[in-house]
């Protein structure tokens, strides 16, 4: 009996100093960072943005890997099954949560699966109206909606975007009934907005802001709970006194469940200091992201509230994608 006792407690001690170990000698070689989206979009700026200066912090490489497809769940299973020693991580955005309400069946499990590392940034998403809708706040809107119940449509970048779902809980934040016209891309719903085939939609402030600065579209409202750095003249959804319109998107980096936490935790630190260098925070806001950072407990406190928030809302619009 005593003789098992001693070599369980002789295991225990050995992975908890091998565990000491690895992660004081890592990184020992190159990191691959999986971005489950094609090269070019919203996640894959972000990494690019801040690899670098991460890579030169860890003193390796960070090898950027893009597995695009299935609404982000190809690379995400891609990172699900990798080996938990840190040499590889996945960048994540808000698809991350939505996308296990969106489908009835994923091949990864979304917190049994990975070890939240920390959240990168945020962006707040816009309401833009077509200047032939007669009103000028969120107030006046809603208003509006309710006296026409069914007659006002909003465009989206199809089924399950963010666009789509920042409509979903406006209607059901403010009991109001709009009408979803989906478009292949946020590109092609801008346009029939701008047109005024749809009178309005939620959509990034990067790919409205040159419209509404010459009076082709009318800003209403931003999400988050603070003003966008990008546009400032336009009031938060909170400030024009509706709360709970909190569809803007987040991005973190995560890494496969039973990686050892000495080495999440110094991926942790690292990217948090990369984030408050104040060059990649000017570029990042200039690029319309807001750079966040944080522990691996405050990014799973918020893959867990976010997650909550839009199974309700998905439920609620009964969306599905398969």
């Amino acid at each position: 009996m005593r003789m098992l006792v001693a070599r369980t407690i002789l295991a225990v001690v050995a992975v908890f100093f091998g565990a000491a170990c690895a992660a004081q000698g890592y990184p020992a070689r190159a990191v691959r960072m999986i971005v489950p989206f094609a090269p070019g979009g919203g996640t894959d700026i972000l990494v690019r943005t801040i690899t670098p200066r991460v890579a030169e912090s860890l003193g390796q490489q960070l090898v950027i890997d893009n597995r695009a497809g299935g609404g982000s769940t190809i690379g995400t299973e891609l990172a699900a099954k990798s080996a938990p020693d840190g040499y590889t991580l996945l960048s994540v955005d808000s698809a991350f949560t939505t996308n296990p309400s969106l489908y009835s069946k994923l091949p990864y499990d979304t917190t049994r699966d990975f070890s939240p590392v920390s959240l990168l940034a945020s962006a707040p998403v816009i309401l833009i109206v077509h200047p032939s809708v007669p009103v000028k706040t969120v107030k006046e809107f809603v208003a509006l909606a309710k006296a026409k119940p069914g007659q006002l449509n909003f465009a989206s970048g199809g089924p399950g975007s963010s666009t789509h779902l920042g409509g979903e809980l406006l209607k059901l934040v403010a009991n109001i009934d709009l009408v979803h016209i989906p478009y292949k891309g946020t590109g092609p719903a801008v346009a029939d907005v701008l047109g005024g085939q749809v009178v309005m939609m939620f959509a990034g402030i990067s790919s409205v802001k040159q419209h509404v600065a010459v009076g082709r579209l009318r800003a209403i409202a931003v999400t988050g709970d603070r003003r966008s750095p990008a546009m400032p003249e336009v009031p938060t959804f909170i400030e024009s006194g509706l709360k709970g319109v909190d569809s803007g998107t987040y991005w973190g980096c995560l890494a496969p469940a039973q990686t050892p936490r000495d080495i999440v935790n110094k991926l942790s630190s690292t990217i948090a200091g990369v984030l408050k260098l104040s060059d990649i925070q000017q570029r990042l806001i200039d690029l319309g992201f807001d750079p966040i950072g944080g522990t691996p407990e405050q990014f799973a406190a918020n893959i867990k509230s976010e997650t909550e928030k839009w199974a309700r809302v998905i439920r609620n619009a009964n969306v599905k994608l398969d």
